[in-house]
């Protein structure tokens, strides 16, 4: 029997799951984050490979038995980002054809019928792939606010900083958002914050944007500003793909993935609203299952393997080795 290997590495986490050609899934393992951008090349070896000795021991297989492999890799953005990759990929020893992509792509091959649509991805970071019948492909630069580029943790959080100063300097009112950015800094006041963040003795984490939600559901008009502002911008970007692919006027399958989706209806409803003035026959829809999915069916197809055949058996079958 042939088996197949996907792995979805992440800033935060890297995920490696092999499926038997009828998609019973065989073993799992994790590690830490891999992307390249933040451990380097030899960081994401590491996690790669801890991550494959551990999937590989509970399917019990050897390296020649797996015929595809597929990787979805954050930090893996531009064309010449490949080679330097796959240096990297071949510390594992793999003798199968290996197919490589940027982890937005993860939710895409995932959640849409054939891997053909729109994944917008929302965690730490904000991402964007897309794929058309032809071929095409469509996607944004992934590096956040410096590129006009909203909706992950990170850039909820910037934009929550922005509202904290107005209020500090008078602009807007009093809002919630103040106690919270100073809590998470440890500064004394609103002027020891914005001078310890120009200074960089403060730094703040993706992690607020959960407390910029909490805030938003007490009904703090700034922190759902915040939340309003980044769900339009996260609308923004899928109706760019869905340009970018020639797809606005078809019913376009759009995934969504990620962390921040965790915020619910004061994110999802005011994405939703710019995507369907703009896209009015989008089907919008969550992933609901691993995104490491989409790697392994990458795999399947490097090797000629219709992966999606099988994906609803890999679904049904991924808690069990997941929980092991």
């Amino acid at each position: 029997m042939g088996y197949f290997i996907g792995f979805d590495v992440g800033s935060s986490k890297t995920h490696a799951l092999i499926v038997d050609e009828d998609g019973q899934c065989r073993g799992f393992g994790q590690a830490w984050g891999g992307n390249q951008q933040s451990v380097g090349y030899e960081g994401l070896t590491n996690a790669l490979m801890k991550s494959f000795e551990q999937a590989r021991l509970m399917a019990d297989i050897s390296v020649e038995q797996i015929r595809g492999a597929g990787f979805g890799v954050a930090g893996y953005d531009f064309p010449s980002d490949r080679e330097p990759h796959l240096q990297a990929i071949a510390a594992l020893g793999l003798t199968c054809p290996v197919d490589l992509v940027n982890d937005g792509c993860n939710g895409l091959l995932t959640g849409t019928s054939h891997g053909v649509g729109v994944n917008i991805t929302a965690g730490s970071g904000v991402n964007c792939r897309g794929r058309g019948p032809d071929g095409r492909e469509g996607r944004i630069v992934g590096n956040g606010y410096s590129f006009g580029e909203f909706g992950g943790g990170g850039e909820i959080v910037w934009k929550g900083l922005q509202l904290v100063n107005y209020a500090w300097i008078k602009r807007i009112p009093p809002t919630k958002l103040t106690a919270i950015y100073l809590e998470a800094a440890g500064a004394r006041d609103e002027l020891d914050l914005m001078q310890g963040l120009s200074n960089n003795f403060y730094h703040l984490g993706p992690f607020i944007a959960i407390k910029i939600f909490e805030a938003a559901r007490a009904d703090d008009a700034a922190a759902m500003e915040v939340i309003r502002f980044s769900g339009e911008e996260l609308g923004w970007l899928v109706v760019s793909v869905v340009r970018q692919i020639g797809m606005e006027n078809e019913a376009v399958e759009i995934v969504q993935s990620g962390s921040v989706f965790n915020g619910g209806e004061l994110l999802t409803q005011p994405m939703r609203k710019i995507i369907f003035e703009h896209v009015p026959g989008a089907k919008i829809s969550p992933v609901q299952c691993l995104p490491v999915i989409g790697p392994v069916i990458l795999g399947m197809l490097s090797a000629g393997v219709d992966g999606y055949r099988v994906r609803e058996r890999m679904i049904q079958t991924s808690l069990a080795v997941t929980r092991e």
